[in-house]
This record gives structure tokens, sequence and C-alpha cells, in this order.
């Protein structure tokens, strides 16, 4: 795959800590949620981005495939992400689960559903939850 673009990011703290991008764009206070042993303190979590980003991208593929019809979509359409995260069967770690709503105001279901499910197989966050990307991961 040739790639366009790498997006940039740190993480000091782990779940309660501090996130950025290397531009200085994106700059979070990370907490853990009650639910994960945490104390709830304000700030946002690894869950609430991952559901930001995946939300933006499918918005974005929506608009591209619905584009290739010559369909506009609504400035006013959303898309909602949940992002759960616990234990796996396995008993080895954890793992996430994300289903995504989608709103578009004023279409037809019919058409809607059809864009959609187009949206799903181009946006590239739906092909890694799909695909099970693999990871390098290295020490520096």
């Amino acid at each position: 795959m040739a790639i366009l673009y790498t997006a940039h990011g740190h993480a000091t703290g782990g779940r309660s800590g501090h996130g950025a991008s290397d531009n200085g764009v994106l700059d979070v206070t990370l907490t853990t949620p009650k639910e994960l042993g945490g104390d709830g303190a304000t700030g946002t979590n690894p869950e609430q981005l991952f559901a930001v980003g995946y939300s933006a991208c499918f918005l974005g593929a929506l608009k591209a495939v619905a584009g290739k019809e010559k369909v506009k979509i609504p400035e006013n359409a959303k898309v909602h992400a949940d992002v759960g995260i616990g234990p796996r069967e396995d008993g080895t770690g954890f793992g996430i689960e994300v289903k995504l709503s989608v709103e578009i105001p004023g279409m037809e279901r019919e058409l809607a559903e059809r864009l959609v499910a187009a949206a799903h197989i181009v946006c590239p966050y739906s092909h890694a939850m799909r695909t099970s990307t693999e990871v390098p991961v290295s020490v520096i």
C-alpha cells in the first residue's frame, strides 16, 4: 500500500496521563473511566478518541462513495460510534467492540443503507476492524 499521509501521536502515563499529536493541535488529558477502575476525573480516554476518529473517518468515506454517485450527504449527517472495551474470552487481555449508527436526515432509507454499506467497505477503520490488521510493534 502506498502511504499518502502518516499521523504522529504519543502518550505518556498510560490511561491516566497525557496524549498529543506531533503538531500540538491534539493535546488531551487522559483519564481512566470508573468502569475500568479509574477515578472518573475530567478528561478523555482511548475509546472516546477511537470513537470520534472512527466516526469522522466513516463519514468521510460515506461522503466519498455518495459523491461518486452524485449524491450529496447533508451537512447535518452524523455518525455515532459506540466503542466498548472488556476482557477477551481467552483471558489474555482486552478487546474492543464497535457499533456504528448513521443519521442521514432527509435521505430515503434504501439509498442510505446502500451508501452506508459501501462506506463500510471504503473506510480504513472499518477495514482494519474487519480484517484484524497486523500492527508492527518495536522498541526504540
